[in-house]
């Protein structure tokens, strides 16, 4: 049974994102699918999708990162350099596990397929 996951690492403070709001959209990003707050372990509690509510083809997954790092207690310019991070990603095999892990301080970010 295939599932999406993600998970998001602080890597300005070297832990887990712990109380990040996500939202994941399919390709037309104007409805979310699933939205919430990472756990204390920077993850989602369940599957973002699994089974058959996971479809092939293209999906946006958004980060509200600046009012994480605000809440943090990170001080950062106004505008934040990194307000919001999208990914935009394709799922080709609904059989397989997608992980979408992200990365991020306040001024960078990165991604991977992850196992």
């Amino acid at each position: 049974m295939g599932r999406l996951t993600t998970h998001v690492l602080d890597t300005a403070h070297g832990c887990p994102a712990a109380g990040m709001h996500y939202a994941l959209f399919a390709a037309d990003g104007t409805t979310p699918l699933v939205q919430g707050v990472t756990n204390a372990d920077g993850r989602c509690d369940a599957p973002l999708l699994e089974g058959e509510s996971l479809v092939a083809g293209h999906y946006e997954l958004r980060f509200e990162v600046a009012a994480y790092f605000r809440a943090a207690g990170v001080q950062l310019p106004e505008p934040p350099f990194l307000s919001e991070v999208s990914i935009a990603f394709g799922v080709a095999d609904t059989a397989a596990h997608y992980h979408v892990p992200l990365l991020v301080s306040p001024w960078a970010y990165s991604t991977y397929r992850g196992s």
